[in-house]
């Protein structure tokens, strides 16, 4: 690709200022995220989809689940490479000048190869794996029945081998003037 040649190091974070270099602290956000964005393209169009996901440490990839027919799967058919992330966003921040006005936030993001988990037992695993992440309490063969074949044939579990990753975080002090969640009503200084 004619692009890698100009820009190879895709995770590079520009603000290094925030840049976070602790893998640790990447992993572990990989772990607690609730959800994640998958970036896929047909040619030069880009398309986001919103999704449940797991990281599997020891593979050192990301698995995320979608039905075998749509646009998620045509495109990472065409072309496997795919950015997913990972955000969170912390307190707004005013300031005196508009364009300073700011917010916290923290944030994963990976590049890789995405790729249809073929192996039923590997997609079988991904798939209880991202029911133990979302619905801990429940039980296989308790609470439901556990993954069938059934299922896995009309399901595509994707493997998201990991290239590249980069973590970024900005947090200001709690004293911080006027620092307020989104949602909240705070008070006007006027």
């Amino acid at each position: 690709m004619p692009n890698e040649k100009r820009h190879p190091d895709y995770a590079r974070v520009r603000r290094q200022d925030r840049a976070v270099q602790d893998e640790a602290w990447i992993r572990e956000f990989l772990h607690r995220a609730p959800y994640g964005v998958v970036a896929t393209a047909e040619g030069s169009q880009p398309f986001l989809n919103a999704n449940t996901f797991v990281y599997d440490e020891g593979a050192h990839a990301i698995y995320i689940h979608t039905a075998r027919e749509g646009r998620t799967p045509a495109n990472i058919e065409a072309n496997p490479r795919v950015c997913f992330m990972v955000s969170e966003m912390g307190r707004l921040l005013p300031a005196q000048k508009a364009m300073e006005f700011s917010c916290e936030y923290a944030g994963v993001v990976v590049f890789g190869r995405a790729e249809l988990v073929q192996d039923e037992e590997e997609a079988r695993r991904a798939m209880e794996m991202l029911l133990s992440k979302y619905f801990p309490h429940l039980r296989p063969g308790n609470h439901y029945h556990a993954v069938s074949k059934d299922e896995l044939d009309v399901t595509a579990v994707f493997r998201i081998r990991i290239e590249q990753w980069s973590g970024k975080e900005k947090r200001e002090a709690a004293s911080f003037p006027g620092a307020f969640l989104y949602g909240e009503s705070p008070e006007s200084g006027t």
